[in-house]
């Protein structure tokens, strides 16, 4: 198999200390490749990059409306939030409109993201529980969807869960693949992940921007899911993330989110593209530089990118004083390769 391309570089002072290699797909929601870097055909778990596409169901079981869903919770449904106390308090009321607490989450329990809130947590002698979690707002978006279509709210993130397999069905109709036969595994929050290529999951992508062969119910579904994630960034992941600042500086033009393991996805609504890139060291701070440049480069962006932060794009690495010693870039060939297929 062929190294994939060098994507990102990390330098400091004059030299590049570290290159991170993956691969980009674009694809339009007519089923073109409007480009591909690298090997998109190998199968990758998307992970968390997958929650917009699973938090369809939600809507377009009845169970969102049901519930009367805004798009707060909605955008929290799509979430790697930090677990800040925003995200915990809305977890914790989207679950007792729902007759439930906490313990109804299988998630698991971690610690708040930032600093700042972990010591909020010690200095009240509290812990963190599984509203902490990041992707705790997923999971309330599969109680509702349970709950609604009367199937049990426990082991819900069981594979042969109904849930769970109406789920899987719909990210393989939008994907164009059925993932009954692909590679499976578990998630870090407990529920199942199957293996898909990356230009299948950015055609997955591109109909959740469109719409385009989708039917009423679910083109409607996608557009909530959309909305709310431009209307709410907070909720998508929050304070001092990549995904929050990037929608914020998008003004509507398009959503991103991440994954675990290095893999970002985006939607872009006016150009009908949808993007999936993996890092194949699974490097954060390489997805969120690869995305960025990515992004800077399709036609309809270029003008709102010259007006955003440069940090969407180029991260400054600082040293412990403080002193920026170095820069997260795309190389340079990899700039190349972008404006080479997308003009």
């Amino acid at each position: 198999m062929n190294a994939n391309s060098v994507l990102v570089e990390v330098t400091r002072g004059e030299m590049i200390e570290s290159r991170h290699r993956g691969a980009v797909a674009l694809v339009h929601s007519n089923g073109q490749t409007i480009a591909r870097i690298g090997d998109v055909t190998r199968l990758i778990y998307p992970r968390s990059a997958l929650k917009p596409l699973q938090a369809l169901h939600l809507i377009e079981s009845g169970a969102a409306a049901a519930y009367q869903l805004g798009e707060r919770e909605i955008a929290l449904a799509c979430a790697s939030h930090n677990g800040e106390e925003q995200h915990v308090a809305a977890v914790v009321h989207w679950l007792k409109r729902l007759g439930l607490d906490e313990s109804a989450l299988e998630c698991g329990a971690h610690s708040p993201r930032r600093s700042v809130d972990r010591e909020a947590l010690l200095s009240q002698g509290k812990k963190p529980g599984p509203a902490h979690n990041n992707c705790s707002g997923k999971h309330c978006g599969f109680l509702t969807a349970a709950l609604h279509e009367g199937h049990p709210p426990q082991a819900y993130i069981a594979r042969e869960h109904p849930v769970q397999q109406a789920v899987l069905a719909l990210i393989g109709e939008l994907a164009g693949r059925s993932l009954k036969e692909a590679p499976s595994g578990v998630d870090g929050c407990g529920i199942p992940v199957a293996g898909m290529a990356l230009e299948h999951l950015a055609m997955a992508f591109a109909r959740l921007a469109t719409g385009d062969g989708l039917t009423g119910a679910r083109a409607s579904a996608a557009r909530q899911v959309y909305d709310a994630m431009v209307n709410e960034p907070f909720m998508v992941a929050g304070t001092n993330r990549w995904c929050t600042n990037a929608i914020e500086a998008g003004r509507g033009a398009f959503i991103v989110k991440t994954g675990a393991e290095g893999v970002y996805c985006a939607a872009i609504p006016e150009a009908g593209i949808g993007v999936a890139l993996k890092i194949d060291d699974g490097a954060h701070r390489a997805s969120e530089c690869a995305m960025g440049a990515v992004l800077s480069k399709i036609p309809c962006l270029k003008a709102l990118f010259a007006d955003s932060p440069t940090e969407l794009i180029r991260t400054p690495v600082k040293n412990v004083a403080g002193k920026t010693v170095g820069e997260i870039r795309p190389a340079a060939a990899f700039q190349q390769m972008i404006t080479g297929r997308l003009g």
